[in-house]
């Protein structure tokens, strides 16, 4: 693939605000194996060139950064956290909703998953029961404190929405919906009637022109179909998941449903990394390569970040990519589309390719291909809008033992062979 070319010269406006720093990234590797110069330019990326090619041409002011031994890839994004109940897992029974809490650890949990690498996230928020709306409120004042770090979206997710019981539920997703939640959502296996959960959902979201999210286990084939059926008016913006339950199913009943699933252009969102309190137990994962097969798009997302459903929860989407490649069988390559390209999509953002013309969100991780930047993704870079926003550097010490100078062997240290100053 040739170098993108770079793009037209800025023209900034003389009332308008100083021009902005271009941000280059210098030496970076490629998934195609190119060593590559990436220049940054107002949230977009402005060129690509050969390694040493661009950093006479940039203009202007401009942060340089060096990225020899680094692989560059499109950031990955977060479909499904869980911000209002993430870091409870140590806390007393209940936790906290008042809304100062909730923001103070859906503001964490963000950050934890920006060092990661996503650069967009989408949060499930309950609303209702003893929660009201405190919930969403305090999610909501930390997508407002995080704007220009991380992209952060809610989905309002009621517990009832039929019946006499229902009926504040309904209203109560149409005030989440007025105050700012960007997605609706829920349960509806944990309705009395599921069917018109999801009949609730699609109406409110058709009112308010939102995307559908909902939890489900998929384990009751039927259900499914008629889920599946209902939400092909929406698509392509309803996503499901975990969908386990999928794959407990006889194989010929599985991929019937597979093949409606495909149909109705909806999205699936596994969870490799551990369950959400919202679904029903785990027992396996969604059948992924006979859901490939039929067509349904596959995207990943982390679930419970250390609270009661999984205290040990990393939310990393490298981690969920690799969990996909080596428990799954996926290569490394749809692995990571997964977490990254599928997962953007899921979440209606655009596509990232790393050349001349996309949104500049980019994570570099320490490694020379994909598999071994999913193996040991220790220190990484990420980009935001076209800005450094996050940094991890990792660095391996060993004893003094010569072996490994004597060997010819790479040393990872501080002044040891091998790693850059």
């Amino acid at each position: 693939m040739p170098d993108s070319q770079p793009q037209p010269p800025h023209s900034p406006s003389p009332s308008g605000p100083a021009r902005q720093s271009s941000l280059l990234l210098s030496g970076a590797r490629l998934t195609d194996g190119r060593t590559v110069d990436v220049r940054l330019y107002g949230g977009r990326i402005e060129a690509v060139g050969t390694a040493g090619s661009l950093a006479a041409r940039t203009p202007g002011p401009g942060t340089r950064v060096d990225l020899a031994g680094y692989l560059l890839l499109p950031a990955p994004a977060e479909p499904h956290l869980h911000g209002d109940t993430a870091l409870t897992a140590d806390a007393p029974a209940p936790h906290s909703h008042d809304p100062r809490d909730v923001q103070r650890r859906a503001t964490e949990a963000a950050l934890l998953q920006l060092g990661h690498g996503a650069t967009a996230l989408r949060a499930h928020v309950r609303v209702g029961d003893v929660t009201g709306l405190g919930a969403l409120t305090g999610v909501l004042r930390a997508r407002r404190s995080l704007r220009g770090l991380v992209e952060l979206t809610a989905v309002a997710m009621p517990r009832v929405l039929t019946g006499a019981a229902g009926a504040d539920g309904l209203a109560l997703l149409r005030d989440a919906v007025k105050m700012g939640a960007d997605v609706v959502g829920g349960c509806p296996d944990l309705d009395p009637d599921p069917a018109g959960y999801v009949e609730a959902v699609l109406e409110v979201a058709a009112e308010h022109g939102c995307p559908v999210d909902l939890h489900t286990d998929a384990a009751d084939p039927a259900r499914l179909a008629r889920l599946a059926a209902m939400a092909g008016g929406l698509r392509p913006g309803v996503a499901l998941g975990p969908c386990d339950g999928l794959g407990r199913l006889p194989s010929d009943v599985a991929s019937r449903a597979a093949d409606g699933l495909a149909a109705a252009g909806v999205t699936v969102v596994c969870l490799p990394q551990g369950a959400c309190g919202t679904a029903a137990p785990r027992d396996g994962m969604a059948p992924l390569r006979l859901l490939r097969a039929a067509g349904v798009r596959i995207a990943a997302g982390s679930g419970a970040l250390r609270d009661a459903s999984n205290p040990v929860g990393r939310g990393d989407p490298l981690e969920a990519a690799y969990l996909l490649a080596s428990r799954q069988g996926l290569r490394p390559e749809d692995a990571y589309d997964a977490v990254s390209t599928a997962a953007r999509a899921a979440l209606g953002l655009p596509e990232v390719r790393v050349e001349a013309g996309f949104p500049a969100e980019l994570l570099a991780v320490r490694g020379d291909r994909l598999a071994s930047a999913l193996s040991l993704a220790y220190s990484r870079v990420v980009v935001h809008r076209g800005r450094l926003v996050a940094r991890t550097s990792a660095v391996r010490e060993y004893g003094d033992s010569t072996a490994p100078t004597d060997l010819g062997l790479p040393r990872q240290g501080r002044g040891g062979r091998g790693e850059p100053s």
